[in-house]
C-alpha cells in the first residue's frame, strides 16, 4: 500500500439511483480540480461548486457537483475530493476510468478508513466502527455505532491506559530503588486499582453478548407443538403471510428466517417445526433441527394453545428456557376458552394474545423490546460494539490484570508484577491501533467496503 499516491474509488453502492459519488484522496486533488474542471483563482475547502466534468479528451461527460477539502481537515487528513455526478453506472465507471488514466489508483478495501487511522485522524476502534455504521440493521445498533465513532471507547480504553502507565511508572520507580520496599498502603492501592481495571474489563467483556444483539441481530426462535399458532405468530410479527397456515398439524417442516424490527431492535424470527413425536422421517429432521437452533438462540416465543392443555417441552429445550430469556405466548385467546397452563414454566412472563386477529401483539413486542433491554446498559454512552477482535485483547488484558494482582497479594517481585502491567498496556494498545503490524491492519481493513 503507497500512501504517497492519489487514490480513488466510487463510494455510492453499484445499480441506477438519483446520484452517484467518487472519492478520492491524496496529493494530487487539488490539480485534478484545476485540470478537470479548468477552476481558476482560489480553491475553497468544503465548499461545493457546479460544473461540467471535462476527459483527459476534452469531452463533457456529465454535469457534477465536486467539493475539496485540505488536508488535514478531511475525512483521511490528506487533500480530498468528492465528485456528485447522475446516478447512472456507466456515468460513474466513466469518470472513475477518466481519474485513473489522469494518474490516480484505484483504492482497496478499505483504504480510506485506513489513512484516516494512519494519519492519525481516528484510533482503530473508530475505523472499525465506520463499517459498523455501514451495517448497522436497528436505531439502536446505528446509535452505538456512532458513540464508537465519535471516540467514546477510545477515551474510555485511553483512560484506562493512562492509569496503568501511572501504576508503571512508580512500581518500575521501586526497582530503579531496590533498597525500598513498597509500603503497605501503597500496595492496598495498586490492588484496589487493578480490582477497578478488571471489573471494567469483565463488564466490557460481558458487553460482547449485546453486541452481537445490535451487530446480528437478536436470535428469536418460535417454538411450541403443532398447530399452535407458531407460524400465525410469524406473520402477525412480521405484518405479511410469510409462512403457510393450515389446520393440518406438522405444516412446517423446516424452519423460517425472517428479519423484522421491533422497537429499536433488529430480531431474526425463526419459525420451527412443532414439537412432538415425530411421525415420519421429515418431520423427525425438522424437530432435530430445531433442537439445534436452540443452542444458538438468544429469545424464546414459547407458544402455547390456551384453549388447549399446556404441552411438556423436551427435557433439551427446557435446560435452556429462563425468565431472562423466554416468553410464554398463550395464543387462540379469540376462541374464548381457556385452559390454566400447567407447562411448568410459571415464573416467565406469559402474554396473551391472537395471532389470527392481532389482540395482544403490541404487548408481545413491548414486552420483547423490554426482554432485550434488559441485558443492555441503559446508558447510551455505554453502548459499545465490542467485536471477536476487541474480546481477545481483553481476554489478555484481563488475564495480565490477574497475573499482576495474584503477584502483588504474594509480595512477589516487582519486576514480575511490572511485566504483567506492561502486558495489559500492551493489550490495550492493540485495541486501539498502537501497534506497527503491518498483517494485522492488512487483514483488518481489507473487510471493508471500496471506497471506505
Amino acid at each position: 500500500m503507497h500512501v504517497s499516491d492519489t487514490i480513488v474509488a466510487v463510494a455510492t453502492p453499484n445499480g441506477e439511483s438519483a446520484l452517484a459519488m467518487l472519492r478520492a484522496t491524496g496529493p494530487e486533488c487539488e490539480s485534478l480540480c484545476r485540470s478537470i474542471f479548468h477552476h481558476k483563482g482560489s480553491l475553497l475547502p468544503r465548499h461545493a461548486y457546479y460544473d461540467a466534468y471535462r476527459s483527459l479528451d476534452g469531452e463533457s461527460i456529465d454535469d457534477v457537483v465536486y467539493c475539496f477539502f485540505k488536508g488535514p481537515r478531511s475525512f483521511t487528513g490528506e487533500d480530498v475530493l468528492e465528485i456528485s455526478c447522475h446516478g447512472n453506472p456507466l456515468i460513474a465507471t466513466r469518470l472513475l476510468e477518466d481519474l485513473i488514466a489522469r494518474g490516480c489508483r484505484q483504492s482497496e478495501p478499505g483504504e480510506f478508513s485506513r489513512r484516516a487511522f494512519e494519519n492519525g485522524r481516528m484510533d482503530l476502534t473508530q475505523a472499525e466502527a465506520v463499517m459498523e455504521l455501514i451495517q448497522a440493521r436497528s436505531d439502536k445498533a446505528i446509535r452505538a455505532a456512532n458513540n464508537q465513532l465519535r471516540g467514546a471507547f477510545g477515551r474510555q480504553l485511553n483512560s484506562l491506559r493512562q492509569k496503568l502507565i501511572a501504576s508503571i511508572a512508580t512500581i518500575e520507580a521501586y526497582i530503579d530503588f531496590p533498597e525500598e520496599d513498597l509500603p503497605p498502603e501503597e500496595k492496598e492501592v495498586y490492588v484496589s486499582g487493578i480490582q477497578e481495571l478488571m471489573t471494567y474489563c469483565s463488564r466490557l467483556i460481558d458487553s460482547g453478548r449485546y453486541a452481537a444483539f445490535l451487530r446480528d441481530g437478536v436470535k428469536t426462535l418460535i417454538l411450541g407443538e403443532p398447530n399452535a399458532g407458531k407460524s400465525s405468530l410469524l406473520n402477525a410479527l412480521l405484518g405479511f403471510d410469510r409462512a403457510i397456515v393450515s389446520r393440518e398439524p406438522g405444516t412446517t417442516r423446516d424452519f423460517l428466517r425472517e428479519r423484522v424490527i421491533i422497537g429499536d431492535h433488529s430480531i431474526q424470527l425463526l419459525d420451527t417445526a412443532g414439537l412432538r413425536t415425530a411421525r415420519n422421517d421429515i418431520e423427525q429432521e425438522g424437530i432435530r433441527r430445531t433442537m439445534e437452533l436452540a443452542d444458538e438462540t438468544d429469545l424464546f416465543l414459547v407458544v402455547e394453545d390456551s384453549s388447549a392443555p399446556s404441552p411438556s417441552l423436551p427435557d433439551g429445550i427446557l435446560s435452556r428456557l429462563s425468565s431472562s430469556n423466554c416468553l410464554l405466548i398463550r395464543n387462540k385467546i379469540d376462541l374464548g376458552k381457556q385452559v390454566p397452563d400447567e407447562a411448568g414454566i410459571e415464573c416467565f412472563r406469559k402474554i396473551e394474545l391472537s395471532a389470527l386477529t392481532g389482540e395482544g401483539i403490541d404487548r408481545l413486542r413491548s414486552a420483547i423490546v423490554d426482554l432485550i433491554d434488559s441485558h443492555i446498559s441503559s446508558d447510551e454512552d455505554d453502548l459499545i460494539l465490542v467485536n471477536a477482535r476487541h474480546s481477545l485483547a481483553l481476554g489478555d488484558l484481563k488475564s495480565c490484570l490477574e497475573s499482576a494482582l495474584m503477584k502483588l497479594e504474594a509480595d512477589e517481585a516487582i519486576e514480575l508484577i511490572a511485566s504483567d502491567m506492561r502486558g495489559a498496556l500492551d493489550a490495550i494498545g492493540s485495541i486501539l491501533g498502537k501497534i506497527d503490524n503491518e498483517s494485522v491492519l492488512d487483514e483488518l481493513f481489507s473487510t471493508f467496503c471500496i471506497g471506505k
